[in-house]
């Protein structure tokens, strides 16, 4: 009996011993419905989720590197209670590894996707991409690069801010920084901020930080680029308004192509260079793309084409030089590719023209692009943008690419030991006559086809043909016209036509 009333009150107090533990988490529960995790925890999870759902949330939340360690990943959300302000960034990268700059392709590695990956982790992206009001300027291709030079008007608003450092082709400081104004590739995004003082609230839990407020903000330049790669900088940061778009806040872009001068005709690739400046249609300088173009019609306003001071064996670097508004896909890289079969004496200077002339020419005759690599977006104009770099990440962006190009140096001597090391044999006679003599099998050079004579491109469908102002496009070889009222065709005119 004694036994049986002992095993009661051990129940008994195991009872009691579970009340108070329900008691005490109801408080904390209590204490814990105030606090603004809280809030976003039960938007996540759900108010009635148990802690083991909660774990197992984060251990999906798990990516797998491409070495198979793994590596927490990063839920913005959680982010949202945070003041943020809109930024536009000023990026400069080489493209040589890249798949181009977008993450659409969705082809890796690509620009836009290590810059996102660095904003995540270092906590400045609130909410996912399209929350954040992404927009992008300077968009490239594979292998194309960009030294993130913005051109805007200058007003100084920090004095422990200085203007975003200039660098050249090969990373040192511009001699001429005076006469360079403030912009290669912009982005645009809400990213977090340091300021407590609030503007206007858009609704969010985040507040929007004011255009004005500058004192005491991240140095988005410095915490950046702790987690980018080597090929990838931000050189400056500019509060925008909220109506700002990266692409079609742009005033004009300019590009420009490096090159070795060897046996080229400078002078016939300038004057024919000098066609292009002025409105055409570019359709025979283009990769076609009808089905997101609806005019091929592009404007250039300047053409150039300067020699450097970077000599190596006997030869120099030379620029050709791009400035438009917009330009159409593999615009650029076309142009330049036939500047060079000018500059070789393969083709006269009037083949521009000619080309440009879309009634005689109407389809692009088959030719290859130049290649990619030595392409660089210059740089993007902007109305009333001031790109700003603290001192500190000014001088640690100067430290870097002097690293970088230092590198670069050390790779090219040990070519140009391969180089030396060539020598002794090329004065062998018996050598050399070997390398003269044709290997069995292969092919024998081909004479050139001029471009009037070769083939052209096919048919696209949604291709748009010149000299026909009624909206068309086809579709499996067929002709459509498409019928508009008149007020709409007008305002259709008047929009390409500007």
């Amino acid at each position: 009996m004694a036994a049986q009333l002992s095993d009661l009150d051990y129940v008994t107090s195991l009872q009691a011993r579970i009340k108070e533990l329900e008691a005490e988490n109801a408080n904390l529960l209590s204490r814990l419905a105030h606090c603004y995790c809280s809030q976003v925890d039960k938007k996540l999870y759900g108010p009635n989720d148990k802690a083991t759902e909660v774990t197992e949330q984060k251990e999906s939340n798990m990516k797998l590197e491409e070495n198979g360690k793994k590596k927490p990943g990063y839920d913005t959300k959680f982010m949202s209670h945070h003041n943020k302000r809109y930024v536009a960034l000023k990026v400069m990268y080489f493209g040589k590894r890249f798949y181009g700059f977008s993450a659409e392709a969705q082809m890796e590695p690509n620009v836009e996707s290590e810059i996102f990956k660095a904003l995540e982790r270092t906590r400045l992206l609130i909410g996912d991409k399209k929350e954040s009001q992404y927009s992008r300027c300077g968009r490239t291709d594979k292998g194309v690069s960009s030294v993130g030079n913005s051109h805007g008007k200058w007003q100084d608003r920090m004095r422990h801010f200085c203007r975003a450092p200039q660098f050249n082709m090969f990373g040192l400081q511009s001699e001429n920084y005076e006469h360079h104004r403030p912009g290669g590739g912009v982005i645009a995004l809400y990213l977090r901020s340091k300021l407590k003082t609030s503007g206007v609230n858009n609704g969010n839990s985040g507040e929007i930080i004011l255009e004005e407020q500058l004192d005491g903000e991240l140095d988005y330049v410095r915490v950046i680029n702790r987690e980018l790669p080597n090929d990838i900088r931000v050189l400056g940061w500019c509060p925008v308004p909220v109506d700002f778009h990266a692409r079609f806040s742009c005033l004009g872009r300019e590009y420009r192509y490096f090159f070795w001068k060897e046996n080229l005709n400078i002078k016939a690739m300038e004057s024919a260079g000098t066609k292009f400046v002025g409105e055409h249609d570019f359709r025979n300088f283009c990769k076609m793309d009808a089905a997101n173009v609806h005019t091929y019609v592009r404007r250039i306003t300047m053409f150039e084409i300067y020699a450097t001071d970077v000599r190596y064996d006997g030869n120099q670097l030379w620029v050709i030089k791009f400035r438009g508004r917009a330009f159409l896909w593999h615009q650029v890289r076309c142009m330049v590719a036939v500047l060079f079969l000018i500059g070789k004496g393969l083709e006269s200077p009037d083949v521009i023209g000619m080309l440009l002339d879309t009634n005689k020419i109407p389809r692009k005759p088959q030719y290859i692009m130049a290649s990619e690599v030595p392409l660089v977006l210059q740089s993007c104009d902007f109305e009333n943008i001031k790109f700003m770099c603290s001192t500190d990440s000014g001088k640690m962006l100067h430290a870097h690419f002097v690293n970088e190009c230092q590198s670069y140096q050390l790779q090219a001597a040990i070519f140009q030991e391969a180089i030396l090391n060539c020598v002794p044999q090329l004065h062998d006679q018996s050598f050399s006559d070997q390398c003269l003599t044709p290997v069995r099998g292969s092919k024998k050079k081909t004479s050139y086809i001029p471009l009037m004579s070769r083939p052209t491109e096919p048919q696209h469908d949604n291709d748009i043909l010149p000299g026909l102002s009624i909206p068309h496009y086809f579709t499996n070889g067929l002709l459509i016209l498409v019928k508009l009222n008149p007020a709409s065709y007008e305002e259709r005119r008047a929009k390409l036509s500007s």
